[in-house]
């Protein structure tokens, strides 16, 4: 049996090509890393008898695909991942042999948007994000490259700051999850006007 963690580490399987290797094998989401590290950390405390699990970082999308690579020895018995695993995914994994896949869900992801304490407040809409941030958006029904480069350009009701964004890089569960829960919605929302 092999599981993929969404957005944990909390339970960890020993499967027969771990227990074959003596250690089991963990990768996946950068953002989960830490945590998977301490529950590594302590499970070679509490069970000293067993090797400590050795624990990688490479992303959501990295620890998944190595996941559904098969199982063996040189394979990974467990990705980290700060997303659901995906249906295509689920196929990949079946394919190889990985039938009994299992999800453990420990906490979520976060996404803040912050600004100046002392500044205006922001009610962002997904539609305001995908329009500030998107690199074409539609303007008098083309699609052009996006000519925003202030918030008040997106939104009058906005003050006239530079458009300024930090968001993980594109191989994160996390970036994943900012483009379907945002970027995606707010394309829609602009599509449908």
């Amino acid at each position: 049996m092999k599981i993929a963690l969404y957005a944990s580490a909390a339970i960890i399987a020993l499967t027969s090509a771990a227990v074959a290797r003596d250690q089991v094998q963990v990768a996946g989401s950068s953002t989960v890393l830490p945590y998977s590290k301490i529950v590594a950390e302590t499970f070679g405390e509490v069970y000293p008898d067993f090797k400590t699990p050795v624990v990688e970082s490479g992303g959501s999308g990295a620890g998944i695909k190595q996941f559904c690579e098969g199982v063996g020895e040189d394979k990974i018995d467990i990705a980290n991942s700060s997303r659901a695993i995906k249906g295509a995914e689920l196929e990949t994994c079946k394919a190889n042999g990985v039938a009994d896949v299992q999800e453990v869900k420990f906490g979520y992801d976060g996404i803040v948007f912050a600004s100046d304490i002392n500044g205006p407040d922001f009610a962002f809409t997904a539609q305001d994000i995908y329009k500030g941030l998107a690199a074409q958006v539609v303007v008098d029904g083309k699609l052009v490259d996006n000519p925003y480069a202030k918030w008040s350009e997106v939104n009058p009701a906005f003050p006239e700051w530079d458009i300024a964004a930090y968001i993980p890089g594109e191989k994160h569960g996390t970036r994943e999850v900012f483009e379907e829960k945002l970027m995606k919605v707010g394309c829609d929302v602009d599509a449908l006007k």
